[in-house]
């Protein structure tokens, strides 16, 4: 028998401090509720600022909110903020700030988790953060080993380090990071532990303590420490360790006093080892599979939880429905160009389709006509697949991507129809670093190449099916009309057959045909004239012998310019430091040569394809 909750109070007008995904997410929920919702502007002249507490919840009260939800990202973890809307009067829609600054602080959760007997990767998290301290605690840890912030998660701010020498680098680089993430310089050394799993465990608490555990989740596919497969239940858990890796979760939670949604992460090694890495203190991204297989609305949970109210549900039933709830699984959506590197990417939302059937749910945050800047986070939606099994999942879920259109810029769609299809994947044998071993593959070059039917479909849209081609200089007497055409990694004539078929998907704004190429939208233009004098650096560059210029890679702030005129540099040095979506990421040099321009400074703002330098053999 679950205990009774002392007070209960309804929440009537919540106040969701976020945007996108997760605040439609949210929404859904509370309008079901039948709870009115005040999300603040967060564009325009009455924007506020996500990241100012009292800004924040001077606009809740004056929207005459009872209750706050923070989302994730932002103010989620804050446990200033935390205090702040519960001294305003709200409901906080979330862990007491005493739990937030318990578990927040990684070195303390570290210590707190020795304290109660549960296991942590052994390594570094002393007040002395001196370089001196640092390089010897990692002398005695040694190499190779991970460099994380103490106050954040999510992989913001962490460094591998496989050998002394990079050492220095990584403690500055990872301090820069956190100090931009997280408002705190402090970092933890930690021994690093050879290709293990992400397993993480999903705890519910009420106001009077009460808990229970909604299974796990596996979070193993990852590429940069950020996940993007995840899956309940995990394909290598036993019962063995489920039981272990749930009871730790509960004692951890317990012992903060934690209130609401919140989730407990471990490292698992094919030794069965389990190591407790950090608690989110915050509703995850992943939550949908859980809501899958339990039946739970983790939102409505948390709204019950703020209100006062027990728990919905005891631990046996949860158990039972876990039991035969099946599999889910999701992927995440990404502004991003998986093809280079992951770089974040930019641009208007010119088409959507989502996909539908049996066991499948869209959480999206854009529409047609959505803007998706450098400042925001790269997350557009997430694709979740449920089945009776795992093998239906997947299913589900390659069928589902087959099915999504994203068209006007470029995200990883195409990256996770090939992901969902690769034996390592279907077999369950993902571990956090598999994805950068396996990725890409090495005929991805042939399979990237745009096909005919693509350019036959961008000829058509941008020239009316043909008909008006001859005003762009295709047309011929007695001969098909033709167009010449232009990506942004080639050009080519096209002559158009007006009895092709038709491709999947084409969107058209002023002069640019967006088309869907397995699931990338590929810009076509009608070629520019050449510029001569570019297109001679161009052919010089390619037969080698001329300048070449170094582009940014996608837009976002120059943080540092590393290089200056008339220095020399040899391939793959740093040219520029750039910073976008809250990540740095060093622009390198393609040849050894000289500067001979630098159109680059610090705090500049840029955008994908500008200039920075240019350098001469």
């Amino acid at each position: 028998m679950l205990p009774q909750a002392s007070a209960t109070k309804a929440i009537g007008r919540l106040f969701i401090a976020n945007r996108g995904e997760i605040a439609r997410r949210v929404r859904r929920t509370a309008e079901r509720l039948g709870i009115a919702v005040i999300e603040p502007a967060t564009d325009g002249d009455h924007a506020i600022d996500l990241l100012d507490i009292d800004a924040v919840v001077a606009a809740a009260r004056t929207a005459g909110a009872d209750a706050l939800h923070p989302g994730f990202g932002f103010l989620a973890e804050n446990a200033t903020f935390a205090d702040a809307v519960e001294r305003a009067g709200l409901a906080w829609l979330g862990p007491p700030g005493s739990a937030i600054r318990a578990m927040g602080d990684k070195a303390a959760a570290r210590g707190l988790a020795v304290e109660l007997g549960v296991p942590v990767v052994p390594g570094y998290d002393g007040a002395d953060q001196s370089d001196r301290a640092l390089t010897g605690a990692a002398e005695a840890i040694g190499f190779p080993l991970l460099v994380k912030p103490a106050a954040g998660g999510g992989g913001k701010g962490m460094r591998t380090v496989r050998d002394r020498g990079n050492l220095r680098d990584a403690l500055a680089g990872a301090r820069r990071e956190a100090v931009a993430a997280f408002g705190d310089d402090r970092l933890i050394l930690e021994r690093f532990v050879d290709g293990p799993r992400h397993v993480e465990v999903q705890v519910l608490f009420d106001a009077d303590g009460a808990g229970m555990h909604l299974g796990e989740r596996d979070c193993s596919t990852q590429r940069r420490h950020q996940k993007v497969l995840e899956e309940t239940p995990s394909p290598v858990v036993t019962p063995a360790i489920r039981e272990r890796v749930t009871g730790y979760a509960l004692r951890l939670a317990g012992a903060v006093g934690y209130r609401s949604a919140g989730t407990c992460e471990f490292l698992l090694t094919d030794r069965g080892e389990v190591f407790f890495l950090e608690m989110n203190t915050r509703l995850q991204v992943e939550h949908p599979v859980t809501e899958a297989v339990t039946g739970l609305d983790l939102v409505e949970q948390q709204i019950r939880i703020a209100e006062g109210r027990p728990l919905a549900v005891a631990q046996p039933a949860i158990d039972e429905a876990l039991g035969r709830g099946g599999h889910a699984m999701e992927v995440r959506l990404y502004a991003e160009d998986a093809e280079d590197g992951f770089l974040p990417a930019t641009g208007r939302i010119e088409r959507v389709r989502w996909p539908s059937g049996p066991g499948v749910r869209v959480d999206a945050g854009i529409d047609e006509g959505s803007i998706v800047g450098s400042r925001f986070d790269p997350m557009l939606a997430k694709v979740v697949a449920h089945g009776a099994d795992r093998t239906e999942a997947i299913s589900r879920l390659t069928r589902a991507l087959d099915e999504t259109v994203i068209l006007g810029l470029t995200t990883n769609l195409r990256f996770l129809r090939w992901l969902v299809r690769q034996p390592v994947v279907l077999d369950g044998q993902m571990r956090i670093d598999t994805l950068d071993r396996v990725w890409p593959p090495d005929d991805w070059a042939t399979r990237a190449t745009i096909p005919e039917l693509a350019w036959q479909a961008a000829a058509r849209a941008l020239t009316g099916g043909g008909a008006t081609a001859g005003r762009v200089g295709g047309w011929r007497l007695n001969g098909a009309p033709r167009v010449r055409l232009a990506t942004e990694v080639a050009e080519r004539m096209v002559v158009i057959d007006a009895g092709s078929p038709r491709a999947a998907s084409v969107a058209v704004r002023g002069d640019v045909a967006h088309v869907d190429v397995a699931g990338r939208s590929v810009p076509f233009r009608l070629a520019a004239a050449p510029d001569v004098d570019r297109a001679a650096r161009v052919a010089a560059a390619h037969h080698g012998g001329g300048p070449v210029e170094i582009v940014a890679p996608m837009p976002g702030s120059i943080l540092a310019v590393l290089v200056a005129v008339g220095g020399s540099v040899e391939a793959a040095d740093p040219i520029v430091t750039l910073e976008a979506m809250k990540m740095e990421h060093a622009v390198a040099a393609l040849i050894p040569g000289r500067i001979a321009e630098l159109r680059a400074r610090p705090g500049d703002q840029v955008a994908r394809g500008d200039v920075l330098a240019v350098i001469e053999p």
